[in-house]
């Protein structure tokens, strides 16, 4: 029995040791091959911590419990006496200093080790200190209130002149807003069509304001093009380069403008830059007759190729022929039209028919109709104010805003230029130009 139980306390490793001292101290020339024991079957495997006895060879005296602490691995070729778990992992051996119950003893059944999973209770602390962090909020070091500058116009803008340190009042923050506006740039280019069925409604001057006004505050990188196939006068009433070229000598270059090769200063031989202003204006040629000055829909297409791919903004102004290819592709090509209008009946008649035609033609052309804005130029000096607001009234239901722009003698003839305009109509024009940025 003491033979019996030191062989089960001391477990598979001594028995092997012990195995491997008497085969080299025995006088025989042959020692005894160690037994393998045998494998459980396959469908109940055994819990790891439970010892199967193996069947003693030799009726020598077993060595004293001390003795495992000298003896050497196990070889390699002998298999594992416990089986593994395929759910679970296993310890290396079983700890000697614990003596086990025999197998099958009632009193001392052995329990299978418990293992914790990597994702179970010890590791939910780690997994809540991630959100815990996100929703601690620091105040940024860098995160300051952006102070907003004096005023510098009118009373209050004297008063600090003199050493004051005012707020400006509603009606400047109302033009440093729109500044905001127009000075914005846009990822990718936007085209924007001023368009009016009737001749003398203003296409021209709110095509070279509203060019101006975005170049002012935005930068350059802002086109006028005149797509008007019956005598447009948008080279006439702007500056003319030191050439005389038109969008017909650009039309034949296309394909090398749009070419890896070509450079943006390569337009300069086409556009006229407005020094004062700065913008570029592709004229169109008036003094020709319209038959000559008629272009397909794919002329179309390849000048606004070439526009967009220099330009970040082109503001398009048309003809009288809502039926002619160019018009209808200019549409097909437009981001946003503005409806540019005047206070007489006939061209404010002319404006909401055409907005109308729109909403009829197709899904695209009805939305354009409905984010539209629409321009109202005082172009006579006897209009009233009563005159003016019913037709910003009348069109508040056709488009998505209605700006009024007052008489000023420097619209009439000649050149346009924003800077010679009186101060209130500079400010209009810049509420026009942010009410179009609202829809780009």
């Amino acid at each position: 029995m003491t033979d019996a139980h030191n062989d089960g306390a001391a477990g598979p490793l001594r028995r092997r040791s012990s195995a491997t001292r008497r085969s080299a101290e025995a006088p025989q020339p042959t020692p005894q091959p160690q037994p393998t024991p045998q494998p459980q079957p396959a469908t109940q495997p055994p819990a790891p911590a439970v010892i199967s006895e193996v069947p003693r060879q030799n009726a020598a005296p077993a060595p004293s419990p001390a003795a495992p602490a000298a003896a050497p691995a196990p070889s390699p070729a002998a298999p594992a006496a416990v089986p593994i778990r395929s759910t679970a992992p296993i310890q290396s051996a079983v700890p000697a200093k614990s003596p086990a119950a025999p197998a099958g003893s009632p009193e001392a059944p052995i329990q299978a080790p418990r293992y914790h999973r990597g994702s179970g209770a010890a590791s939910a602390p780690a997994a809540t200190d991630e959100p815990a962090r996100q929703q601690r909020e620091r105040p940024s070091f860098l995160q300051q209130e952006r102070r907003e500058e004096p005023a510098k116009t009118g009373a209050r803008g004297a008063l600090n002149r003199l050493g004051f340190s005012l707020a400006p009042g509603a009606a400047e923050r109302a033009v440093r807003d729109n500044e905001l506006l127009v000075s914005q740039h846009w990822p990718g280019p936007r085209t924007i069509a001023v368009v009016n069925g009737k001749g003398g409604a203003g296409k021209t001057p709110t095509t070279v304001l509203l060019a101006a006004v975005f170049a002012r505050f935005g930068g350059a990188g802002v086109l006028a093009w005149d797509n008007n196939q019956t005598r447009g006068t948008l080279g006439w009433r702007t500056d003319q380069g030191p050439h005389d070229r038109t969008l017909f000598e650009l039309l034949p270059e296309a394909d090398r403008l749009l070419g890896a090769g070509a450079q943006s200063a390569d337009l300069a031989h086409y556009v006229h830059h407005q020094a004062r202003e700065k913008y570029d204006v592709l004229r169109s040629k008036p003094m020709r007759l319209a038959q000559e000055n008629r272009l397909h829909s794919s002329d179309i297409d390849a000048i606004h190729a070439v526009a967009a791919k220099y330009y970040r903004l082109i503001i398009i102004d048309s003809g009288n022929d809502e039926s002619d290819p160019m018009w209808l592709r200019m549409i097909d090509h437009a981001d946003q039209i503005v409806v540019a209008t005047t206070t007489r009946d006939d061209h404010a008649e002319a404006g909401a028919l055409l907005l109308e035609a729109l909403e009829d033609r197709d899904e695209r052309s009805a939305e354009l109709a409905r984010r539209s804005v629409v321009v109202v130029t005082q172009a006579d000096p006897k209009a009233t104010a009563a005159d003016v607001n019913q037709v910003v009234t009348g069109y508040r239901d056709l488009a998505r805003e209605v700006v009024s722009i007052p008489f000023d003698h420097e619209m009439v003839d000649g050149h346009l230029r924003l800077g010679a305009l009186a101060a209130a109509t500079q400010t209009a024009w810049l509420a026009a130009g942010a009410a179009v940025a609202r829809g780009l």
